[in-house]
């Protein structure tokens, strides 16, 4: 840690313990915001996750018993899909996810079905996704984004097929950039669809696409089941992207701030345990290949999460910015900028027909409050600036200032 992120961390633990006692609270979490308790109200939360490796520290958070600090019980839920993720966090059957960061918002903004105000507690991950291509299309001649886009180019509209896991969420977002970025657009040059992340292996070995963007372990399971290779992995698009969230909706945090702010702190503490060492990420490995969490085969998750990569094309590498958990708190605060940049996405794709109020809309969104306040429980430093700058495949810089500017100033869009 940084000498300025010490400080940082010491001034925002000093002073919120000193309001804490003020208000006749306690040092874990203060009596401020539940009448005189910090005691969660809700003690069993149902946390949603799809079978992904960055399902991990909701996994972690219950397994190694980091839950149990906070007064609370997580209940890790295995769902189907992202929509089915998304009904129920909407009808409240799930209290809160392992979600995409554009799921959220979409829902948030009424994107693709009924609106419900939602509430992003933390990040969960940076890094860690792909775009893969189907076998097949080596033999075309395709093997990156360049001979990609001669493919397709070659051929008429729409003959290509390319799967994203749902429409806001953050694989569309990293797809279609990438497409972007090589020139091909896609929804006008190619064929986009809808499949849940543990189909699509299944989905590429009978032909029902041509390329497809899905977290891991799925790209890497494809490159073992020789039905596919990695042309792209999420970081190349967006170095230290932000990936999915904890999300829920603002009337479940509105009814259950402490039980908000303990969940965000058990799994906090999870994210730090993960990332502490190498042994405790093969820990993890070996956890959620499990059937219960991601039934996949231990050896295909461990590599890429401990950032040995392989392409299926002859090429490995040790990734420079493979998937984190933690990195001193960069990775959980969740960043205005981070849920804005989806915004200034769902905008240039026409999947809002009009200009929103970007950081109006990331501010009821990304609670930075409940963040703030678990992260002095766990003694996690926090960022100066709740934006950050970055840069992504194209040149282009990303600073959340003029969204609106940024979001129609790309040369391939809806």
């Amino acid at each position: 840690m940084s000498s300025e992120s010490k400080l940082v961390s010491a001034v925002s633990r000093r002073d919120f313990i000193k309001a804490s006692a003020a208000l006749g609270g306690n040092a874990l979490f203060g009596g401020a915001w539940a009448a005189g308790s910090d005691a969660p109200e809700k003690k069993e939360i149902r946390v949603g996750f799809i079978p992904l490796t960055d399902c991990a520290s909701v996994v972690m958070a219950s397994v190694q018993k980091f839950d149990e600090k906070y007064g609370i019980k997580i209940i890790p839920s295995k769902e189907a899909s992202w929509a089915a993720v998304r009904d129920k966090l909407v009808s409240g059957e799930l209290d809160a996810a392992h979600v995409l960061y554009g799921l959220v918002y979409g829902v948030h903004m009424g994107i693709g079905g009924s609106q419900k105000d939602m509430a992003v507690l933390m990040t969960l991950n940076n890094n860690g996704q792909g775009i893969s291509l189907a076998k097949q299309m080596k033999d075309k001649g395709a093997v990156d984004g360049p001979s990609l886009k001669k493919v397709v180019a070659a051929s008429a509209p729409g003959t290509y097929t390319f799967a994203q896991t749902f429409p806001t969420g953050t694989h569309a977002m990293w797809l279609y950039y990438w497409l972007a970025t090589h020139d091909i657009h896609p929804f006008n040059d190619v064929k986009t669809i809808v499949v849940p992340p543990p189909q699509m292996v299944a989905n590429v070995r009978v032909g029902n696409m041509h390329g497809f963007s899905v977290g891991e372990p799925w790209n890497q399971r494809a490159i073992i089941d020789k039905v596919g290779f990695s042309v792209a992995t999420s970081q190349d698009v967006w170095p230290d992207h932000p990936e999915k969230v904890l999300g829920t909706t603002s009337d479940w945090v509105a009814k259950n701030p402490n039980s908000a702010r303990a969940l965000t702190a058990a799994v906090l503490e999870a994210s730090r345990w993960i990332d502490a060492s190498q042994s405790n990420r093969r820990t993890t490995a070996e956890t959620i290949a499990a059937r219960s969490y991601v039934n996949t085969d231990m050896d295909v998750i461990l590599g890429r999460m401990l950032g040995r990569y392989e392409n299926g094309l002859g090429k490995s590498w040790d990734d420079a910015h493979p998937m984190q958990f933690f990195n001193d708190g960069a990775v959980n605060f969740p960043y205005l900028s981070d849920g804005m940049w989806f915004l200034t996405q769902h905008r240039r794709w026409k999947l809002l027909d009009k200009e929103p109020d970007y950081l109006g809309v990331a501010r009821a969104i990304n609670r930075i409050d409940i963040y703030k306040q678990a992260a002095t429980a766990v003694g996690v430093s926090l960022p100066k600036s709740e934006m950050r700058t970055s840069r992504l495949i194209d040149g282009a810089v990303w600073d959340g200032k003029e969204p609106a500017k940024y979001a129609g100033a790309f040369k391939v869009r809806a």
